[in-house]
């Protein structure tokens, strides 16, 4: 079986971030993204790859975005280990709101320099979690 590269990781990251579904072949680890209809409900413009997927689906392996609660732990994470005690506050007093993903967004967002640390962080853990999930893919033969 073909190993999955760094940039093809990077990719499907990307796309999962944008609301697609992505899959990978078990054999040629070809990937495949699709819409995700809750996104792009009135979508029809991928009606190749969508009967790619129809014809092959048991070829494929479905590769998961990590769930509320599971980003919820890495903006925890992120939080728990900042050095700037104001900031690290602030951010953990967002976590206990009643919306928290858009106050820790709000206050991420006025932050400087820690914006982009936590955009690298995220992307790392967001990394990580997918080639944890190519890393258990069971080769197939042909």
């Amino acid at each position: 079986m073909k190993s999955t590269s760094a940039e093809n990781i990077k990719e499907i990251v990307e796309q999962l971030e944008c609301g697609f579904r992505a899959y990978i072949h078990k054999t040629t680890r070809q990937l495949l993204f699709v819409p995700d209809k809750n996104n792009f409900p009135n979508i029809d413009s991928w009606d190749e790859e969508l009967e790619q997927l129809e014809n092959n689906f048991t070829d494929y392996c479905e590769i998961d975005k990590w769930t509320s609660s599971e980003a919820f732990e890495i903006m925890s994470e992120f939080t728990n280990r900042l050095t700037d005690n104001n900031l690290q506050t602030q951010l953990f007093k967002a976590l206990r709101k009643n919306k928290p993903f858009r106050e820790f967004k709000f206050v991420i967002d006025n932050s400087g320099d820690f914006r982009q640390q936590w955009f690298d962080f995220k992307n790392k853990c967001q990394q990580d979690y997918v080639a944890r999930q190519l890393n258990r893919l069971k080769p197939t033969s042909n």
